[in-house]
């Protein structure tokens, strides 16, 4: 992705816009349904009105809260939507106004927003520090965490992102005695379609809706400030509001290890930041100190690498013709075939799948069509950063390269990759890796280790 000076623009703008406000927030129940709408101001210029609709089916009830409780977790999912429309102009003072922050949560919210947007500021060119990039302060009283326990069930709220990993966990989490529930936010082809053929329907899962404010896509047209933002943070703090209404004790997000490599090598700039085990970590204290203590969120699969994950879906031919990883063609449904996202899950398959069963998959043969060639080096760590999407590391996609089945090595961008003895054995090894960083229940843990060891024989 090329980079673009912007530094100007931002202090153009930081300077016009001295001032961003997150205003209120309200919400509502209508049947089964829970409204939310957030109110963000820029400058008294531009207002925001984000929204999310949690729909919960009817054999999933909600589960009896006090308004303190609501407010408190829909509050949090305000201040990490505000990311998005802060972005537009970075304005250098930002006012929350609902209720208020200790020191401590501050210097949270602040290295949040300062490492998910590593990536905005790198590819912005625009040089910013924790110290002073942004000051936060507060009005209103502070808010209390839970004082009672309200979970109802051992249920597990699995995340569903239509790609290989959100499939390995919903296969194997389903083997377990926890009762399993798809949670998906803005349902597509593939979210849905990877429920239904794990054997879910909707009236199983729960859907969420979550919209964008016009407002911040015109100015986007204007030429203000645009880039990524952490939406796996978004995606925890909604999920513990959805553990909460439900009554479940678990949330079994999908990221693996793989997401803890930096995207630009040398540095802390990573697009998977929120998917990392730094974020997992920071985050289970925060939620645990100052919303809910007694929710469990962990990635079922930090254990584990992007290539052990490739292997463990290979299983799943079920899965083989439905899942996408691809993100531009995700309105289609469809892989488009020519980005990192296809270009990387293609090569993480190839020593698990056929060229034959990948060509069904994809639609063609990647690893023959040379206009890859720049995003290939990419992924090979041959250029200064590897591709801004959720891939691997950079050597397990060489692994993947020197371990492909045959029939790949034909292929336009093979010429300078050969199969060895010694790769041979290094992906065996690879197979058999376990990361003891994570936060996984003793159950689930026994459950993983058990499948892995299946995948690596």
């Amino acid at each position: 992705m090329q980079r673009q000076n912007h530094f100007q623009k931002y202090k153009d703008l930081r300077q016009k816009f001295t001032r961003f406000c997150y205003e209120s927030f309200k919400y509502h129940f209508e049947g089964n349904t829970l409204r939310i709408e957030f109110v963000f101001n820029l400058g008294n210029e531009y207002e925001f009105r984000p929204t999310h609709s949690l729909q919960i089916p009817k054999n999933h009830h909600y589960h009896s809260l006090s308004t303190a409780d609501l407010d408190n977790f829909v509050f949090h999912l305000g201040m990490v939507e505000l990311v998005s429309y802060w972005k537009a102009s970075c304005a250098p003072q930002v006012h929350i106004k609902p209720f208020a922050l200790s020191a401590e949560q501050i210097e949270w919210w602040k290295k949040l927003y300062f490492e998910g947007l590593g990536e905005f500021f790198y590819l912005n060119e625009i040089e910013v520090h924790l110290t002073d990039f942004m000051q936060i302060y507060c009005d209103g009283a502070p808010l209390l965490p839970s004082a009672s326990t309200n979970l109802v069930s051992n249920s597990v709220i699995v995340p569903i992102g239509g790609g290989k990993d959100s499939v390995v966990s919903l296969e194997l989490l389903k083997q377990s005695a926890m009762p399993v529930i798809p949670f998906v936010v803005n349902p597509r082809g593939a979210t849905l379609e990877t429920i239904q053929q794990a054997g879910f329907t909707e009236n199983d899962s729960i859907l969420t809706r979550r919209t964008i404010h016009p407002q911040l896509l015109e100015l986007n047209n204007q030429g203000f400030l645009n880039g990524h933002t952490p939406f796996s943070a978004m995606l925890a703090f909604l999920s513990i509001l959805v553990a909460r209404v439900t009554g479940a004790k678990y949330i079994a997000l999908s990221n693996e290890s793989s997401a803890n490599e930096a995207t630009v090598a040398g540095t802390n700039i990573n697009h998977q930041y929120s998917k990392s085990f730094e974020f997992e970590q920071d985050f289970r204290k925060y939620y645990q100190s100052y919303i809910a203590p007694d929710i469990e969120y962990f990635s079922f699969l930090r254990p584990l690498t992007e290539i052990q994950i490739a292997c463990l879906f290979s299983q799943f031919r079920w899965h083989h013709l439905s899942f996408r990883s691809c993100n531009a063609g995700s309105k289609e449904n469809i892989w488009c075939g020519k980005c990192p996202k296809c270009l990387f899950t293609y090569i993480l398959l190839c020593p698990f799948l056929s060229a034959t069963r990948l060509h069904e998959i994809f639609n063609k043969s990647l690893l023959n069509d040379l206009e890859l060639k720049p995003i290939f080096n990419e992924l090979r760590g041959k250029t200064e950063s590897k591709p801004f999407e959720c891939v691997g590391t950079i050597a397990e996609v060489e692994l993947s390269l020197q371990n492909a089945q045959p029939e790949y090595f034909t292929g336009v961008l093979m010429a300078d990759i050969s199969a060895t003895e010694t790769s041979k054995n290094q992906l065996k090894k690879a197979l058999e890796e376990w990361n003891g960083e994570h936060f996984l229940p003793a159950e689930l843990e026994t459950l993983l280790q058990n499948k892995l060891h299946l995948c690596s024989n």
